[in-house]
């Protein structure tokens, strides 16, 4: 039985959270002392912090009390089916005394190679791919940002093919940078499952303002990902959550951990010492740079203008228009946009 994916009820949401990213998994069975508890999936503990329980809660507070687990009388083509209809990483098998007897990992009756079906839905998606990549010079001073390699693919290739695998096949790609490069590219290294049309910047004009130049093409609820960054995570579970809420625009926010190496002081009056905290930990949710958009958004944005995304989410806040965050863990987000994060994802890669 693989340890990695187990974990005690008394572990914090936070624990739960970082074992996940270490093991790259999604779901984790949870023991009370020997007994079996229950199940944590990664949805359980998006669910939590948008309901705005705190990280250092106990993994037992947010438990579901119904579960499908499998019992050692099942057999393994009954397990099997199991899995499929839940689309589940790993099945615990639990006997009538609550013991966990062991885990079915889907690769040991799938193989590693098989993955679960995915819901698939065509949604277009935006690519910001416009900007000049400042942040990776100088290397961007000879080939724009969405061209550069990772691994056997351009980092543009390898975000195409993160939506390819859920259906989306029309990809309207914002360029300027370098923009005869990355359409030249794109003509003769096909993606499979995917079609570009482009929309050039006459100057810069933000993280929005380009989309004003999508007025009357684009129909449907659709996807905005800057073209640094990679969102491992189950699109379709986004586009779901977008829709159940009735949200106009979502954000995909990516936890933050940041360890403090030093002892904070928190002062009062006159400089008198109030208290001494020793090398804290905090933990935000931050902007990812991938957003899910309803179409009449397109229309509200200011043409020929200087726009970032985020002065058209002040907009809808000042209007109390809905306007939704999707939480993800804190290693499904990549940020290969600068050279610590690039190389630290090409690592992985290789």
């Amino acid at each position: 039985m693989k340890p990695d994916i187990i974990i005690s009820s008394d572990a914090t949401l936070m624990d739960s959270l970082k074992q996940m990213d270490a093991q790259g998994r999604k779901l984790l069975v949870v023991l009370e002392g020997q007994k079996f508890k229950g199940v944590l999936s990664i949805g359980d503990l998006q669910r939590a912090i948008l309901k705005q329980i705190p990280l250092e809660s106990k993994v037992a507070d947010i438990l579901r009390t119904i579960i499908t687990v499998a019992h050692p009388n099942d057999s393994r083509e009954e397990i099997k089916e199991m899995m499929m209809e839940l689309r589940s990483e790993a099945m615990p098998v639990v006997n009538d005394a609550k013991e966990l007897v062991e885990i079915v990992h889907w690769e040991d009756v799938f193989g590693a190679s098989k993955k679960a079906e995915v819901e698939h839905m065509n949604l277009p998606v935006v690519v910001m791919a416009g900007g000049k990549g400042t942040r990776l010079k100088p290397l961007t001073n000879v080939i724009p940002k969405p061209l550069i390699p990772v691994g056997d693919k351009t980092m543009l290739e390898t975000i195409v093919e993160s939506f390819t695998q859920y259906g989306c096949s029309t990809f309207h790609v914002s360029v300027n940078y370098k923009a005869d490069m990355i359409r030249y590219y794109l003509e003769n290294n096909p993606v499979e499952g995917a079609s570009f049309s482009y929309f050039e910047e006459p100057k810069p004009l933000g993280t929005a303002g380009s989309l004003s130049l999508l007025k009357n093409e684009i129909k449907d609820t659709f996807f905005v990902t800057n073209c640094d960054i990679l969102v491992e995570q189950d699109y379709s579970e986004i586009y779901k959550y977008h829709k159940e809420n009735k949200n106009e625009l979502t954000v995909v926010g990516a936890l933050k951990h940041l360890d403090i190496p030093y002892g904070t002081l928190e002062v009062g009056e006159n400089g008198i010492l109030e208290d001494i905290t020793e090398k804290p930990s905090m933990t935000y949710l931050i902007n990812s740079g991938l957003y899910i958009l309803e179409p009449h958004l397109i229309d509200e944005i200011p043409a020929d203008e200087f726009y970032h995304i985020t002065h058209l989410i002040g907009k809808l806040m000042k209007e109390n228009r809905r306007v939704g965050v999707f939480p993800v863990s804190e290693k499904s987000w990549k940020d290969i946009g600068e050279w610590k994060e690039y190389f630290k994802f090409i690592d992985l890669k290789l």
